[in-house]
């Protein structure tokens, strides 16, 4: 991992005196990287401010964590900074303390002056991450995975380590007898990325042990065509978007190709580095959106976005949710607000009211859960007419303050399709229906 000074140095070009943001978790990645620009301080007498995130989940060792990398910047004489997430808003746990960690970085970026960002991503973070938006479906950019260099307005984001995988990483730890702690989540199947982590992502490496050097190529290739895409479609998106508000009768005189790419670059412009979040199901039920003979239409999108279509224009705008409120697509797992959970499974001998199986072709995708809305009815399986949500509540006995947090399954025409735990609704099919969607609570 000599390289990485040359790069830090020769490429990066960091100075004498500079002032550095490092994302710090505590883990063998993070801890490395630290190591490294610790070697660097002493040479270019840098500043470096150890960023460290407290994500606060009830995972047992969070606060140890905390302590034992205070501890070592203390010894290493580093400035160490800490928060600890208090409370989560759209509870969709990963996107969002991923947005709030990258918002405490550039706090500390303005606090300190400093013009980098360093954190730990490597060859293998980078190889999941382009299998996981290659399944689920991306952007071009998307696709790419993540870049090794992000420039922001005020700062860069540097991602040093991408050529080396998580073994190097070890060796380099072992070498140096460098202590780290391990996060116990990390091995947890339940999370998409630690299946492709421990079960796909080592197929790999047995075509190729250097398979890493041909995805980070992957990578650099599609960001290159991307970046060409982009320059011809601005071209025309001040005209068509202005204001990134889309003006659909200029819109529909382009070619798909340029229609779908218009697209994502909204989707990128609100979603910035955040493209985990979205595919291309998304670009897809927005351009049927466009494509609609509705004159005002509402979709909703991951993290509280809304795709709003009122007549010849359509705008992306994020939900101003107040702090009990709650709206998230179903994507493989969520955990609830209330404690609760929902997965969606692949088989299951129950059908009680905390499985729903649903047909796809029924109803509209992607699938959210929000709390209550005033005036919420549902259709009850087995029921003629609708029911009100409130007098449901009322008739499971369920108390004042769980119902202000209960979950609703939705479709994207706010058609409630299950009421998690209580009712199903006449979207619900049996054992012996057909259906392609299978939600659990638990």
């Amino acid at each position: 991992m000599d390289k990485v000074y040359d790069y830090l140095l020769n490429n990066i070009r960091l100075k004498y005196g500079d002032a550095i943001i490092v994302g710090v978790s505590g883990g063998p990645d993070s801890m490395a990287l630290l190591h490294i620009l610790i070697r660097l301080k002493k040479a270019l007498d840098l500043q470096i401010i150890c960023a460290h995130v407290n994500h606060n989940t009830g995972r047992k060792g969070q606060f140890e964590e905390q302590k034992f990398v205070s501890d070592y910047c203390k010894h290493n004489s580093v400035i160490f900074e800490t928060m600890v997430i208090e409370e989560y808003g759209d509870d969709n746990f990963h996107n969002e303390a991923r947005s709030i960690r990258y918002n405490y970085f550039g706090k500390l970026a303005k606090k300190y002056n400093a013009k980098y960002i360093f954190t730990a991503h490597h060859a293998d973070d980078l190889i999941e991450t382009i299998l996981m938006r290659i399944v689920r479906g991306s952007t071009l950019r998307g696709y790419s995975g993540f870049s090794e260099i992000v420039k922001m307005d005020n700062y860069t984001i540097i991602r040093p380590l991408i050529h080396y995988t998580k073994d190097e990483i070890y060796a380099y730890l072992n070498k140096n007898k460098i202590k780290y702690m391990l996060d116990s989540s990390n091995f947890k199947d339940v999370y998409t990325r630690n299946r492709f982590r421990k079960y796909i992502v080592p197929e790999f490496k047995k075509e190729d042990k250097m398979v890493h050097e041909k995805f980070y190529k992957f990578s650099k290739t599609l960001l290159e065509y991307n970046d060409y895409i982009d320059k011809q479609v601005n071209k025309k998106y001040n005209k068509i978007c202005p204001d990134n508000v889309l003006n659909i009768e200029e819109f529909l005189k382009q070619e798909k190709l340029i229609q779908e790419k218009i697209i994502y670059m909204m989707l990128e412009k609100i979603y910035q580095d955040d493209l985990m979040l979205i595919s291309d199901k998304h670009c897809e039920i927005i351009h049927n959106l466009i494509l609609s003979n509705k004159p005002n239409a509402t979709i909703h999108l991951p993290n509280n976005i809304q795709a709003i279509k009122s007549y010849n224009t359509l705008e992306l705008s994020k939900l101003n949710l107040k702090n009990d409120i709650y709206e998230i697509q179903i994507e493989d797992y969520l955990n609830l607000p209330n404690g609760k959970n929902i997965e969606v499974i692949k088989s299951s001998k129950l059908d009680d009211n905390n499985i729903c199986r649903l047909d796809s072709k029924s109803i509209k995708l992607p699938l959210y859960v929000r709390n209550r809305h005033d005036g919420d009815k549902m259709t009850v399986k087995g029921m003629l007419g609708r029911k009100k949500i409130s007098d449901i509540f009322i008739d499971c006995k369920v108390s004042s303050k769980d119902r202000e947090l209960w979950p609703i399954v939705c479709d994207s025409d706010d058609n409630i399709v299950w009421l998690p735990g209580l009712k199903k609704s006449k979207f619900c099919k049996e054992k012996t229906e057909k259906c392609d969607i299978i939600l659990k609570y638990y």
